[in-house]
This record gives structure tokens, sequence and C-alpha cells, in this order.
């Protein structure tokens, strides 16, 4: 990366970033966590099995999801 003599740069004009911006990786999770409480809320009405199902499906994901966040922050650089 070039670094910009101020100088350069046009009047009003912003400075370059100093900083990278970190974008998480898409995931499918938070849907399935959506999905699973969605169906552990219906089996309250319906049927204990279904609530039984929709928070195991709810868990799981849900810990995938924070295991997955965690991998990703760790691979993220000290520097401030």
């Amino acid at each position: 990366m070039a670094v910009v003599d101020e100088s350069e740069q046009p009047e009003g004009a912003l400075p370059p970033p100093t900083e990278e911006i970190h974008l998480p990786a898409p995931s499918y999770l938070p849907v399935v966590v959506a999905f699973g409480l969605t169906i552990a809320i219906m089996g309250v009405v319906f049927s204990w099995v279904m609530v039984v199902a929709g928070m195991l499906i709810f868990l799981i994901a849900l810990f995938r999801w924070i295991g997955q966040t965690r991998r990703e922050m760790a691979e993220l650089p000290l520097s401030q």
C-alpha cells in the first residue's frame, strides 16, 4: 500500500483508510437457529415432541454458530 503525502491530496478529500474492515463469512446458521426456535415455539401449542426437536435444532445450531464466530475472531490480527 502506497503512502500518500497530504500535499498530493485534493482539498477536502478524505485520507486513505488505515484499518482493514472485517466482515464475517456468510453463514446459514442464523437461519437454522431461527428455524429451530420457531419449531420449539410451535411445539408449545402442538406437541412436546416438537418442542424437544426444535430445541435440539436450536441448541446445536447455536453452539456451531458460536464456535464459528470464535474461530473467525481468533484469526483476526491483534494489532490496533
